[in-house]
């Protein structure tokens, strides 16, 4: 569970964002990540509004960052590939395309075992 103040920021970048005030939504979300470093949902939120305003490079920082606090983050290794694509570098976007469909295979094999 995230910071109270952090969930605040975060709820209003939300908001923003799909107001489509995307520079707004930065400025939140980047609030909630002070707030709380570990703040895994608010940096999905800050890569996602760098995306929208083609800060590509911003938006690969922020994702590595996740990728490195939960390297079984699926939706951090989606992104990386979804940026590099952009950014025209293919064979990075593969390979972490890979590692987004390797994570997902191991989450469902760890649901069946549960079950």
């Amino acid at each position: 569970m995230a910071d109270p103040a952090a969930e605040d920021h975060y709820y209003a970048a939300l908001d923003l964002f799909a107001e489509g005030r995307h520079e707004d939504a930065i400025a939140e979300y980047r609030a909630a990540i002070a707030a709380d470093p570990r703040f895994t949902e608010a940096m999905h939120g800050l890569a996602r509004a760098c995306q929208e305003l083609e800060r590509f490079d911003e938006a690969i920082a922020i994702s590595e960052r996740i990728a490195q606090l939960d390297p079984e983050d699926v939706l951090a290794h989606t992104s990386l590939s979804i940026l590099y694509q952009k950014k025209g570098m293919i064979p990075e976007a593969e390979a972490e395309a890979n590692k987004a469909r390797i994570l997902g295979w191991k989450q469902q094999l760890r649901g069946e075992k549960e079950k």
